[in-house]
């Protein structure tokens, strides 16, 4: 089973700190390397993680405010310098297409890669073989997506039976992923006696909002749920003011959704060097919280 990577290269928020630099979060399954929001830096916390950003084949933009998307024309000019051989998909809620052009406009660029610009509505934003990736809208006073990033299930033979049954390596296997039953040497075998279901996996980033009601149910069973914290609980009028969520209405949204864990990131420079009180509120509402850190890695 192909594991998913989760590489959280900036935790910070509109002000990065010493140890938390601007929101971006790589998602890294089989030959995608996908990057969710892109803030100042980001490029050099490639480097950090021992990571080419060479390798990225798509980026998602949650919203267009600086801290998430200023390190965009940084790390497009380094693809370019280093020859990047991909169309690079870009995705974003409406008016992305916008602000991309005004950045080209901005800045003068080495060089030249090819970009498809994606404006994405709520729902299905894009379907591989492989993956589902969906998208609902936050409230953050700008147009602001939230992202779903899922593991189709999967049909999968048991090895123990296939070996014991001396099945080889041929055609045969083709047909018994495909639900089909077959015929080895004189003897009727059943697909479903043989195989099982692998269960979806996800993965679900909700970043700068209000608390909504959409979120839990966008983020229904996720294995793994990472979710802004810019404030403490009893900064809640202040959070909600700005748009943003608490530590314990990030925990609410991951007990509602069933989520299997929390990560907390999008962390205010009010909170530096004492985040764990945002973590130990969450803890008090959703047992499995735990804070995000720059560089942090996460595999399911």
């Amino acid at each position: 089973m192909e594991n998913m990577k989760i590489t959280f290269l900036g935790t910070g928020s509109s002000i990065p700190t010493k140890t938390h630099n601007h929101s971006a979060v790589l998602i890294s399954y089989k030959d995608e390397r996908m990057l969710v929001d892109c803030g100042e830096g980001t490029q050099r916390q490639f480097k950090y993680a021992d990571l080419s950003p060479t390798k990225l084949t798509r980026i998602f933009i949650t919203h267009w405010h600086g801290d998430h998307v200023l390190g965009i024309p940084g790390l497009l000019q380094t693809l370019s310098l280093n020859n990047y051989q991909k169309t690079l998909q870009i995705y974003g809620p409406r008016g992305t297409k916008h602000f991309m052009s005004k950045m080209f406009e901005t800045f003068v660029f080495f060089g030249k890669i090819n970009i498809e610009i994606n404006e994405v509505q709520p729902g299905k934003v894009l379907e591989t073989k492989d993956l589902l990736i969906e998208a609902a809208a936050m409230e953050h006073g700008s147009n602001c997506l939230a992202y779903s990033f899922i593991e189709k299930e999967k049909i999968r033979l048991d090895k123990k039976k296939l070996k014991k049954l001396k099945i080889p390596n041929s055609p045969l296997i083709g047909e018994l992923q495909a639900g089909k039953d077959i015929v080895f040497n004189g003897k009727k075998i059943k697909a479903k006696s043989i195989s099982y279901i692998q269960p979806q996996r996800k993965i679900t980033i909700i970043l700068d909002t209000r608390i909504n009601e959409i979120a839990p149910k966008f983020a229904k069973d996720a294995d793994v749920l990472i979710v802004e914290s810019s404030h403490e609980a009893s900064r809640e009028e202040e959070a909600y003011e700005f748009h943003h969520l608490t530590s314990n209405q990030a925990a609410t949204i991951a007990k509602k959704a069933k989520a299997k864990a929390l990560y907390l990131t999008h962390l205010s420079q009010r909170y530096e060097y004492k985040e764990k009180k945002l973590e130990q509120e969450a803890k008090k509402i959703f047992k499995n919280s735990k804070l995000a850190k720059d560089l942090m890695v996460v595999e399911i």
